[in-house]
């Protein structure tokens, strides 16, 4: 028989489940009728049931690990959208709008946080926050302009791509300094080697041995299904980053960068879509229930949002325009724009930040409102510019 107290702690998690779901399905519903990016409807339910509005649900370590395990399942999710011969060769636009997009937001994001008085992993948190570029919400934008197979198009999905990849490996230095609390050059670079090492044995080997074994996902002696297996690599590899010290999303990324050079690469995308489906809106819900609204009630950190969001556009157009100048004016000003959106690696990025206790109250709501906001405004401007597009034809050259 199960003891009363166990049950009831049983039943209070499972209601809190409940309501977390059910709040995050009603705010994904009604942003999806307003045009607008589903993820800030399911913040924005977790706000609303949460301790600072009715006070419903409250975090836990219950909703603790599913909200990781919607982080975990949207990293792999990506991957597998993800081809390595793509990133290889996506050509040199992408290459320079996504180099040049991420030194420039990087240097404005160290500048501010340094500013603010803040540590060096603090201040590494606000970077890679305002490195990052929302693969899924750019790509989602692009898809309903039609414009997706553009050159300009291209562009922005493969530089979105790589500025994630340099996001999330200054997301690894800036864990392990605020686990570790190692601030020295030599401590830097050896968390930089191990980061770029570990990225660079599983993007370049794990592919290349998934690509020779393409069939392997299917072998009897995993399962009949595709998902047990390629479920078991994606944990195992966030396990192993988290285990080095690492941001637990680069194992379940490469994890899926590499089922993705497999021949079940499309059966394991269908029957992982479930699994992102209810596990997501729990990491986004799980923001919305640590959003303190009196972090806001300060006209200082509501300036120093605005300050940032500025900040964050304005270093990233800066970067990315730079990189495409070999592009006609139209196609790099919608580059540009098209890179702006920090959306749910943003946020992603602060989630992190606050469970590795390198960032405050304050400093994650200024980088969540700051990824709200840059998601928020950008694709009406998309919507204007890509009228300014040379005709499809001319875009849908190869981006060299």
């Amino acid at each position: 028989m199960i003891p009363l107290a166990a049950s009831s702690g049983v039943a209070d998690a499972l209601l809190d489940l409940f309501l977390i779901l059910l709040a995050a399905k009603v705010g994904d519903e009604i942003f999806k009728r307003l045009g607008q990016p589903t993820l800030i409807g399911e913040i924005l339910a977790g706000l609303a049931i949460g301790p600072a509005v009715l006070g419903l649900v409250g975090p836990s370590e219950v909703i603790d690990v599913f909200a990781e395990l919607g982080v975990v399942f949207i990293l792999f999710w990506v991957g597998l959208e993800t081809r390595i011969h793509e990133l290889l060769g996506v050509g040199r636009s992408a290459t320079l709008v996504g180099v040049f997009g991420v030194l420039v937001p990087f240097a404005g994001g160290y500048a501010i946080a340094a500013a603010r008085g803040e540590d060096t992993a603090t201040s590494l948190f606000f970077a890679a926050a305002l490195v990052a570029t929302s693969v899924g919400i750019t790509s989602a934008v692009l898809i309903g302009l039609g414009v997706l197979d553009t050159r300009a198009g291209r562009t922005i999905l493969g530089a979105a791509v790589v500025d994630d990849i340099l996001a999330m490996l200054v997301v690894a230095v800036a864990s392990a300094v605020a686990v570790g609390g190692s601030t020295g050059v030599v401590e830097l670079v050896v968390i930089g080697a191990m980061a770029f090492g570990f990225v660079g044995f599983f993007a370049l080997g794990g592919t290349r041995f998934m690509r020779r074994y393409p069939g392997i996902l299917k072998a009897p002696a995993f399962s009949s299904s595709p998902l047990l297996p390629a479920v078991i690599l994606c944990l195992g590899l966030a396990a192993l980053a988290a285990e080095i010290g690492l941001a637990a999303i680069i194992g379940a990324f490469l994890a899926g960068m590499m089922v993705a050079e497999t021949k079940e690469q499309h059966p394991v995308e269908q029957e992982v879509a479930p699994l992102y489906a209810f596990f997501a809106p729990f990491f986004f819900a799980s923001i919305g229930l640590k959003l303190d609204l009196g972090t806001y009630g300060s006209l200082t950190v509501i300036a120093v949002v605005g300050l940032v969001t500025i900040v964050a556009v304005v270093t990233k157009v800066v970067g990315a325009y730079a990189g495409a100048r070999g592009m006609s004016r139209s196609e790099a000003i919608f580059v540009a724009a098209g890179m702006v959106p920090r959306g749910e690696v943003g946020i992603i990025v602060a989630g992190i930040g606050i469970e590795a206790g390198a960032l405050g109250d304050e400093a994650f709501a200024i980088i969540v409102g700051m990824a709200i906001l840059t998601t928020v405004v950008v694709p009406p401007v998309l919507r204007v510019l890509a009228r300014r597009l040379p005709d499809l034809d001319a875009t849908a050259a190869p981006a060299a």
